[in-house]
């Protein structure tokens, strides 16, 4: 008789799910006429983004001094920051002048795949720098002959296909849910949220979950870790001008990963206690502060820190010789 009552209330649960076609982003709440200014800052902020990035991704074009492995990698980087951004700012702009706060399906699952497929891409590619770094440090007599244009290109296209192929593993275990709810309290399309609104989980879709977080954060740390312990152990034994040369190239890449760190940190916290415990405006900027900030210090600690990068962008932005 359980038995039989239990089917009974899954089968009303799925008969339920059927009718979500939509799911409403909670996090906006009812913020009134501060809309307006909201949107202001979150348009500029974004259009500073894409304008930043875009000069640097020109710049590396247009000066073929600069059409060397470590740039062309940055280069592939600062047009992930857009990409990034792309896949967050439009949905978030438009919900602010939403009423419901309602996004379709399709629609949920496209902003999910952009955006976890560009964040496996950012730690891919902070790895590839990493590993052009220690080649360059610990093997500089070799550097041209294992890192060439032509190789990096063939590790740009094994990011993209390592993480279109990771994600999409997960992600084909989150297509087939059926859903008994509908309301994420989040101001964009999280995975980890909406599998909760499904009306059952198998511990396949759950695996799978972990197992991107496995390949697409701790592997790639992993690798970035051991680089940067054999360029330290290296750095112990030069001289003091290499030293100095190598903490100009590395600084930039330690403050990113120290971001993303940091931001993982948040995302966790954040992810762990519902936000249940923090005000509307924390809650919301520690989602969402990877994509806020990380596509900003990009092109701000790679661009205009770099000697060679700043010294092209003002040849290029005020016509220098």
């Amino acid at each position: 008789m359980t038995h039989f009552v239990a089917r009974i209330v899954l089968i009303k649960e799925m008969e339920n799910s059927t009718e979500v076609v939509s799911f409403v982003l909670s996090a906006y709440g009812d913020i009134g006429n501060l809309k307006y200014l909201y949107f202001s800052i979150m348009l500029l902020w974004y259009i500073s983004i894409c304008a930043t990035n875009t000069i640097l991704v020109v710049v590396i074009y247009v000066d073929r001094g600069l059409h060397e492995p470590m740039y062309l990698l940055l280069c592939h980087l600062f047009m992930n920051e857009i990409s990034t951004s792309m896949s967050l700012y439009p949905l978030l702009l438009s919900q602010m002048f939403s009423d419901t706060h309602e996004v379709t399906l399709p629609w949920c699952f496209l902003q999910m795949f952009c955006i976890y497929t560009c964040s496996c891409v950012e730690l891919c590619s902070l790895t590839a720098m990493a590993y052009d770094r220690y080649v360059c440090i610990c093997y500089p007599l070799h550097y041209n002959v294992i890192m060439s244009n032509k190789r990096v290109g063939k590790i740009i296209l094994l990011v993209w296909i390592y993480s279109f192929t990771s994600y999409m593993f997960s992600f084909s275990f989150v297509i087939p849910l059926t859903f008994c709810g509908n309301v994420i309290d989040k101001v964009f399309c999280d995975q980890q949220l909406v599998i909760k609104l499904a009306c059952s989980v198998s511990a396949l879709t759950s695996i799978s979950d972990l197992f991107f977080a496995f390949i697409s954060v701790v592997i790639p740390f992993c690798f970035i870790s051991v680089s940067y312990v054999k360029i330290l152990l290296v750095c112990l034994k030069g001289s003091k001008e290499s030293k100095q040369k190598v903490l100009t190239t590395c600084t930039p890449q330690i403050v990113s990963l120290s971001n993303i760190f940091v931001g993982g940190i948040f995302y966790y916290v954040e992810s762990r206690f519902d936000g249940a415990y923090a005000p509307d405006g924390v809650h919301i900027i520690s989602s969402i502060y990877l994509q806020i900030l990380q596509p900003m210090i990009t092109p701000f600690m790679y661009g205009f820190y770099l000697p060679k990068i700043r010294q092209s962008c003002k040849r290029l932005l005020f016509n220098r010789k």
